[in-house]
C-alpha cells in the first residue's frame, strides 16, 4: 500500500482553487538595505561631515555679518546664502549676538559678533 502522504504535493491550494503567492523575505531585504546604507555611511561619512562643517561655518558667518553688521533681518539674510544650502538651518540669538548654523546630526557652527572684530567663528570641534 502506497503512503498517501508521499503522493500528495507540497503545494497548498486555497479553497478557491488558486495557489497562494510566495512570501516576500522582508527580513532579508531589510538586512540588505541596512547593510548597504551602513556601508555607504562608512565610506562617505568623512567627506559629508567636512562639507557640512564648511557649509555651516559659511552660513553662520554670513548670516551673523548680515544681521549684526548690516542690521538686516534674519529672514532677509537667508536669501544671501549660496544655492545648495537647503539642508543648513540657522538660529539667531539676539541677546548673545550670535548665529548658529547646523546640519541636523552632522555639523554645527556658531558665529558671534564682537565689537571691533566683526563676526567671529568659534573654534571647530572634531
Amino acid at each position: 500500500m502506497a503512503n498517501s502522504k508521499s503522493s500528495q504535493t507540497s503545494t497548498r491550494i486555497r479553497r478557491d482553487g488558486t495557489a497562494p503567492r510566495p512570501r516576500i523575505p522582508w527580513v532579508q531585504i531589510a538586512l540588505v538595505v541596512i547593510l548597504a546604507v551602513g556601508g555607504l555611511l562608512f565610506v562617505y561619512w568623512a567627506p559629508v561631515r567636512e562639507a557640512a562643517q564648511a557649509g555651516t561655518s559659511y552660513s553662520a558667518h554670513l548670516t551673523c555679518s548680515c544681521r549684526f553688521l548690516a542690521g538686516r533681518e534674519a529672514g532677509d539674510c537667508a536669501s544671501q546664502l549660496a544655492d545648495g544650502s537647503d539642508f543648513v538651518f540657522t538660529s539667531t540669538d539676539e541677546h548673545d549676538r550670535s548665529v548658529t548654523a547646523y546640519v541636523p546630526l552632522v555639523a554645527s557652527q556658531t558665529a558671534t559678533y564682537r565689537e571691533g572684530y566683526g563676526c567671529v567663528l568659534e573654534s571647530w570641534k572634531n
